[in-house]
């Protein structure tokens, strides 16, 4: 049976959900405040959160919100929802977002308003930044998607809120020798000017990519080919619009689906053929991260 990890936002809950019929079931309530990415390694499941904001007086929307104190974290858990327990100490991220993993070794993040992409291997130890930008003030060094394949890191930054200003990048898994993670010469910008791109996966040398921005080309699911080294990525392929500030993504090439998640509560089922779409459940509630699990 194959089902969904899904993160409740605001109620701070992993749920489980069956593709087939929607089921949905509750794994695992307190994840800490604002969980953001998931990932499932053997029999454990991972998590970030982003932490507990400052709502800010007479601004609505999501700028309400302030996540600039360092209150995220890395979590984990067995499968069935036992042996809960903290990666790293709370706080020790700002603003955790998505979650990607090796499958063997290492766990891979985002902190938005760290600025920065992290590693960690998977009890936790031995935690390295691999991506630390400047501060610019208007969201475009904040990173929040990630994803890995065999030799590359890549990320999302994806500017401010419906700005068109958003960028996906490509580097190297390890810093350059004699270089820092704040300097790197390796560094790839493979798209740039996107409405505002959020999780990322890669799969078969395709990269998969949901984005929030505005429309016609934000709220929507997007892949496209990898880019050769020091080539630019080709315009993207559109799977599916018409999301509400789309968030997560699973992409399950066995059943020819990806499966997205979004901030008004529908887990939407896409066929990789581009032959439509499937609402998979209705969570009524925010969705963030997505994770498959067999």
């Amino acid at each position: 049976m194959t089902a969904l990890l899904a993160l409740g936002l605001a109620t701070r809950t992993i749920f489980r959900v069956d593709v087939a019929d929607g089921r949905t079931s509750v794994v695992h309530k307190d994840t800490a405040y604002s969980p953001d990415g998931v990932v499932v390694v053997g029999d454990t499941v991972y998590w970030t959160t982003m932490g507990r904001p400052e709502r800010i007086p007479g601004v609505d929307g999501e700028a309400a919100f302030d996540y600039t104190a360092p209150t995220g974290g890395l979590h984990a858990m067995r499968l069935d929802g036992t042996d809960r327990r903290d990666l790293l100490p709370p706080g020790a991220l700002t603003t955790g977002k998505q979650l990607a993993t090796d499958g063997r070794e290492r766990l891979y993040w985002g902190d938005r308003e760290g600025l920065r992409v992290s590693s960690c291997r998977l009890d936790g130890s031995d935690r390295i930044d691999l991506v630390v930008n400047a501060q610019t003030g208007d969201g475009t060094a904040e990173c929040v998607g990630v994803a890995v394949d065999r030799d590359h890191l890549y990320w999302s930054q994806k500017g401010p809120s419906k700005g068109g200003l958003g960028r996906i990048f490509r580097a190297g898994l390890s810093v350059p020798e004699g270089e820092s993670a704040d300097r790197r010469s390796d560094v790839e910008t493979l798209w740039s000017g996107l409405p505002e791109p959020i999780d990322l996966e890669v799969v078969d040398g395709v990269l998969y990519w949901t984005d929030r921005g505005a429309e016609p080309d934000g709220n929507t699911l997007n892949r496209a080919p990898l880019p050769g080294p020091g080539e630019p990525g080709t315009p993207p392929e559109i799977l599916a619009r018409g999301l509400h500030e789309a968030v997560g993504i699973a992409v399950d090439t066995r059943a020819g689906l990806a499966y997205v998640s979004d901030l008004g509560g529908t887990i939407l089922a896409v066929a990789l053929d581009g032959t439509g779409d499937r609402v998979v459940a209705d969570m009524g509630q925010m969705i963030t991260g997505l994770a498959l699990v067999r």
